[in-house]
């Protein structure tokens, strides 16, 4: 995310606005966590996260991309599907979208208008506890809104953070689905992957059924199974019923080069988009036959993704044909997970870029695993993470990766918004005997590290944050538009 801004006017002026409350994205804090005050201002605007069908989406890794499976498959059965994600990449809007696109903006302008009187006729002494709304509820509360204008039938929310807590969690889905848990933000969800199950599991509704991705270890998945138990929730444990039969990886361009003639286009371009794609193939027990979409997310990691989010449609919308589901699945793709482009105007020797926000160790190793997968030559790393992510553990990995020669690894600041400690990332980097060039300068590490992968001739790998990923694209549109 490299700042708070959308091409939309009306939400431009929200977040003037909005910017003013405490934003825990930019500044961190303890004890900022409750959920009266959403329920607060769900009733005073009529409860409009009443006015549409939900799934809705917690875990550690993959809950974007199972989210995005989900609106995918929702929009390709016909229904009006509002997507609820964060962080946004680019444009504030993408946070909240019409399955991936943007709103009318008579949508946006209706619901901010809405929002901001309500939000400012509300004397302060009025609100629970007398605490300010923060940042992220406002949000959530204009996501509702936006919704309920715009007359969605189902509406896939992601979880901001943990679960319980979390703003999010004042509505009652049709589904809960958990994705994988792993040790992350530590300081807000606690210091064992049990006490973080638990966080997460508090999105699990009373009755309402929770589709649960596999997990790490027992006891974690022991965890999910004792709150389904005590809230009579319906549970499905994805490895119980189903299976990844096989994945394929594909380069369209290679395979297919039809691919390549799709009409040309009068609007520049930062490059081509590269089609490395997956074919893969699901099976269930739940399923009349095997589905086998082909993902524009590659990676086995994403094939599981998948697997879960058309698990959870067809208990919930048994109706839905294998056949809708196989397409909505093969049509979503995210910016910023596993994204790939070539022919860069600006960079022509640059054989290709791969940019991905992988931020924990491992999402990072699926990273690089599924990188390998379509390169097993030498390559380039450009590399940050914010101060919360565990520095030591990604080193490690890409330590071990014998395609990025050390003068080949660039390490710097994700951007000015999100924190970060430099300083203990060479220290990580240095204990594993990998002198990286680290730079706070996050402009000229960027312009540096593609220079080198253009020079070299060698692709370059973007990951550990998605801040880093934002500022990377910023910077591809200065080089090929300057001038």
């Amino acid at each position: 995310m490299a700042s708070s801004s959308s091409s939309s006017p009306s939400l431009n002026r929200f977040l003037e606005w909005a910017d003013s409350y405490l934003n825990f994205e930019r500044t961190p804090k303890k004890n900022i966590f409750w959920l009266d005050t959403m329920e607060f201002f769900c009733k005073k605007l009529n409860s409009p996260q009443k006015s549409f069908k939900s799934f809705h989406v917690a875990g550690s890794k993959g809950k974007g991309s199972v989210s995005l499976f989900l609106a995918s498959v929702l929009k390709e059965a016909g229904f009006k599907t509002g997507l609820y994600a964060s962080p946004h990449i680019l444009d504030f809007s993408e946070r909240i979208t019409l399955c991936g696109k943007p709103f009318p903006e008579k949508i946006y302008e209706a619901s901010t208008r809405e929002l901001m009187d309500c939000v400012e006729s509300t004397p302060l002494e009025e609100l629970p506890g007398e605490r300010p709304v923060t940042w992220f509820e406002l949000v959530t509360l204009l996501s509702f809104l936006c919704f309920k204008k715009a007359k969605v039938d189902w509406a896939v929310f992601e979880v901001g953070l943990g679960g319980r807590l979390d703003a999010t969690n004042v509505i009652k889905p049709e589904c809960s689905l958990i994705t994988p848990i792993e040790l992350e933000h530590c300081e807000f969800l606690g210091n064992t992957l049990e006490e973080i199950a638990f966080e997460k599991g508090g999105i699990i509704k009373e009755g309402i059924p929770c589709v649960i991705a596999e997990q790490q270890n027992e006891s974690v998945k022991n965890t999910f199974l004792k709150i389904c138990q005590e809230r009579n929730s319906p549970v499905i444990f994805v490895e119980e019923s189903s299976k990844v039969n096989e994945v394929v990886y594909k380069n369209i361009l290679t395979n297919d080069s039809k691919s390549e003639k799709t009409g040309k286009s009068t609007k520049r371009s930062v490059g081509k988009k590269l089609p490395l794609v997956m074919q893969s193939t699901l099976s269930s027990k739940f399923f009349t036959k095997s589905i086998e979409p082909t993902l524009r997310l590659p990676g086995d990691f994403q094939a599981k993704n998948a697997l879960e989010a058309a698990l959870a449609i067809k208990h919930i919308l048994p109706q839905i044909d294998e056949a809708v589901i196989e397409k909505g699945l093969s049509q979503a793709s995210l910016c910023g997970r596993f994204e790939a482009l070539y022919r860069l105007p600006a960079f022509k020797d640059l054989p290709f870029l791969v940019m991905d926000g992988a931020h924990t160790p491992r999402s990072l190793s699926f990273t690089l695993s599924t990188f390998h997968k379509y390169h097993t030559g030498p390559a380039a790393l450009l590399f940050a993470c914010a101060s919360d992510k565990d520095v030591e553990g990604m080193a490690s990995l890409i330590a071990s990766d014998s395609s990025f020669a050390p003068e080949s690894i660039f390490y710097t600041k994700p951007g000015l918004i999100k924190a970060s400690d430099l300083e203990r990332g060479e220290r990580a980097f240095s204990s594993l005997g990998l002198n990286v060039k680290a730079n706070p300068d996050y402009e000229k590490t960027i312009a540096e590290a593609f220079d080198f992968a253009s020079k070299n001739n060698v692709p370059l790998l973007v990951t550990g944050s998605f801040y880093l990923i934002a500022e990377v694209k910023i910077f591809l549109e200065k080089s090929t538009f300057r001038g």
